[in-house]
């Protein structure tokens, strides 16, 4: 139906807030348009519904604190275009829909005329409807591009979408094409819109192939983040090669069934769950304790259980917060100012393991970050075959590559040294010069590892694999805090990507929702022994930026190809013979990029407000000077333990004294982690330190009333239907 805007002006919107289209499919040359009466507010007037109205239709008040451009501006494109007499559409303020009954489908003159007033024949007259057909407005605040995103900083940014002026010559010049919804449709259920850019929405399904392809896809893009946490803290834990190929399965499996679990009962967001580098640094406090430094036997299973049972206290207390609706009174507290530095201090916090672990063998990691920051930040815009193979699949792809450069170097004699083995370990070597190159040689060589070859092809991890989990109070207490600190971690993650597929963020009542399952989804790593918990990877974000792939079915179908990865026993073999260096080196650029994600939460908030800047500069320097004063009190440590370990052996050796061996051991550990100070400092400056709501860039969570008013704001978070009959009791602080 082709659309004309009569005169329009901001204040008239702003006092009447009345929409009046007209357009004509009838005579320019005296045609008489019809004329607008003024608005008349409704005795029993309700403003809430009238914001409703007003989200419908992308209204933008030229005084409203959060819009970036005046209402009238949004129109001036329709003030230029001129038409003649049209149906007349008017939008009922307060339910936020067309009167239907006030649509004519005919002009007054009769029969459909062209736009020089002859008079149509049939054949005319059915090209001229299945133009008009075409030319539509629709309607609707929640469209992509008649949107209003109010990013909770006071400076939301308006989308309208643009009006495409119409080439001389063409049938209909005069005529305005507006189309607010992707591909020309609305969605049925006025719910979801895919935005612009995607490839694939949140609901949609693009076929089997697609989605397998997406899948895996999007799975390899997070590579890093899934498998090389093993290579770090097994080693250190006195596994084998075969345990750390066995924990790399567990991983993969539980990272499927947590996700699946999340995509279906959690926020449903596209989001995938692993192991997170929030739990590596905690664990590796509990595994360099002074107690456990002598073990010799079962001294990688007896670890393992330490922390099995650290994991599942935490996680108990992490579902609570949840499922009681105690996460919607902390959401109030928690804001990008407290997110951002905390975030950001879980990447900076293994700057001491990063090159210091990679520069054994610079000849293999110096290329690997070169190789890395080449494929994400130079050919990021190549594209081959129509994919940015070389920004998606930057990690693996450079990883690859290295791999079999070092192979080719380990094959060559560049690791060899006279009468030296690599097989032997360290303390066996009797000759120093031996004793020197073996560190070198177990980290370097591509050749050292005998995963491949004492994996079985076939091994379904299962609960309790390593035995009953031990539980103390002083593993717990840390893994407790620890668990606060993974919930802040996933709010931030929830508000960024729920901005990137559907521009609506969720409930305080889903938020919390997904913070108990996430809670949940960690008591089953405790019991499976993953060595750390699941939470929702940071890098998520990053993931559905590069690959423009956010759907829910994509994410299941990949979490289904990791659980059938992790059954087949030489895949985590393959990957557990990755050296440690090669390793060490992606994971640099891994914790930077966390460190960037954290830090991109501050553009919610103003970024530029010295309030802001002060609190951030403030948590971040001292989230990195308390721990390491603690870190010092430690001169046994330093000359058992490696250097890039020496600042997680604080715990046993701490400045704090109190007498009660289990709470020193508690509070030493806790103040030596990088992210729980900073998470302390930030929290305390910026819930003390005054400052406007739009300057501390507050989440804006979606509220009870929106709901009320529009339904089809929560359509996207919604349990399954099956799920919601079984329930027995309403959630509603879950937002079922």
């Amino acid at each position: 139906m082709s659309m004309e805007i009569g005169s329009l002006n901001s204040e008239s919107l702003n006092r009447n807030v009345a929409m009046s289209v007209r357009g004509g499919t009838g005579k320019k040359q005296g045609g008489v348009a019809s004329k607008v009466e003024p608005f008349v507010s409704p005795n029993e007037h309700n403003p809430r519904e009238l914001r409703s109205w007003a989200k419908r239709t992308g209204f933008v008040s030229d005084y409203s604190g959060e819009a970036g451009t005046s209402g009238s501006a949004k129109f001036e494109a329709f003030e230029r275009k001129g038409g003649g007499s049209s149906p007349k559409i008017e939008i009922d303020p307060v339910v936020g829909r067309t009167r239907r009954d006030e649509i004519e489908t005919e002009s007054r003159g009769g029969a459909p005329r062209a736009e020089n007033g002859a008079v149509l024949d049939e054949r005319g007259r059915k090209e001229k409807e299945r133009d008009g057909g075409e030319r539509k407005v629709a309607l609707n605040g929640n469209a992509n591009n008649g949107m209003v995103n109010r990013e909770g900083n006071g400076h939301g940014v308006s989308a309208v979408a643009p009006v495409n002026e119409e080439k001389e010559g063409e049938e209909g010049n005069g005529d305005v094409k507006v189309n607010v919804f992707p591909e020309g449709e609305e969605h049925r259920d006025g719910g979801w819109q895919r935005p612009l850019g995607l490839k694939c929405g949140l609901k949609e399904n693009p076929g089997i192939v697609p989605l397998i392809y997406y899948g895996l896809q999007h799975y390899l893009s997070l590579a890093g983040s899934l498998v090389l946490i093993p290579l770090v803290m097994v080693p250190v834990m006195g596994g084998t090669d075969k345990d750390t190929a066995t924990v790399i399965s567990t991983i993969l499996f539980l990272s499927g069934i947590t996700t699946i679990l999340h995509s279906y009962f959690g926020t449903r967001l596209p989001l995938v769950q692993g192991s997170s580098f929030v739990y590596l640094a905690p664990a590796l406090v509990i595994i360099n304790a002074q107690e456990y430094r002598n073990l010799t036997e079962h001294k990688f299973r007896h670890i393992m259980r330490e922390l099995q049972g650290a994991i599942i206290v935490g996680s108990i207390f992490q579902s609570i917060l949840g499922f009681s609706g105690f996460m919607s009174v902390l959401l109030r507290l928690i804001n990008p100012i407290v997110v951002a530095p905390t975030v950001a201090a879980v990447g900076l916090a293994f700057f001491s393991y990063g090159f210091p672990q990679a520069g054994t063998c610079p000849e293999i990691t110096i290329p690997q970050i070169a190789l890395v920051l080449i494929f994400t930040l130079y050919l990021r815009g190549i594209s081959i075959f129509g994919r940015h193979l070389f920004r998606i699949y930057a990690v693996p792809l450079s990883l690859t590559i290295i791999w079999i450069y070092a192979s080719f170097l380990t094959a060559g004699g560049a690791y060899n040294y006279k009468g030296c083995n690599p097989n032997i370990p360290s303390s066996n070597i009797l000759l120093d010069a031996c004793r020197k190159h073996a560190y070198t040689m177990q980290h370097c060589r591509t050749d050292v590892s005998n995963a491949l070859a004492t994996a079985a092809w076939v091994r379904i991890p299962y609960p309790l694999q390593w035995g009953i989990p031990i539980f103390h109070f002083r593993t717990s207490i840390i893994m407790v805090i620890v668990a606060l600190v993974a919930s802040v971690d996933s709010v931030g993650t929830y508000h960024a990507t729920s901005l990137q597929v559907n521009s609506r963020p969720p409930t305080p009542g889903v938020v919390s929702r997904g913070i108990a399952l996430e809670g949940f989804c960690s008591i089953l790593a405790g019991l499976w022994g993953s060595g750390t918990g699941s939470t929702t990877l940071t890098e998520n974000m990053h993931t559905i930026d590069i690959t423009k792939v956010a759907s829910r079915n994509v994410v299941v179908v990949g979490a289904a190809f990791l659980i059938l990865f992790s059954f087949i026993g030489k895949v985590g073999a393959l990957l557990a013979s990755i050296p440690q260096a090669l390793a060490a080196s992606v994971l640099c650029f891994m914790w930077a990029l966390t460190a960037a994600l954290g830090l991109s939460n501050l553009r919610f908030s103003q970024s530029t407000s010295f309030r802001n800047i002060t609190i951030v500069g403030v948590s971040l320097f001292l989230g990195m000077s308390i721990p390491a004063y603690f870190q010092q009190y430690q001169v046994e440590s330093s000359l058992i333990l490696p250097s890039y370990l020496v600042p997680y052996a604080a715990a046993s050796s701490g400045p704090f004294r109190s007498g009660i061996k289990q709470l020193d051991f508690a509070i030493n550990a806790l103040m030596s982690l990088n992210m729980v100070v900073t998470l302390l400092v930030a929290f305390l400056l910026d819930n003390t330190v005054p400052g406007r709501q739009e300057e501390r860039g507050v989440f804006v969570w979606s509220r009870a009333e929106d709901i009320s008013t529009d339904p089809s704001l929560l359509s996207e978070y919604s349990l399954p239907k099956k799920v919601v009959r079984c329930c027995c009791f309403n959630f509603k602080c879950l937002g079922v």
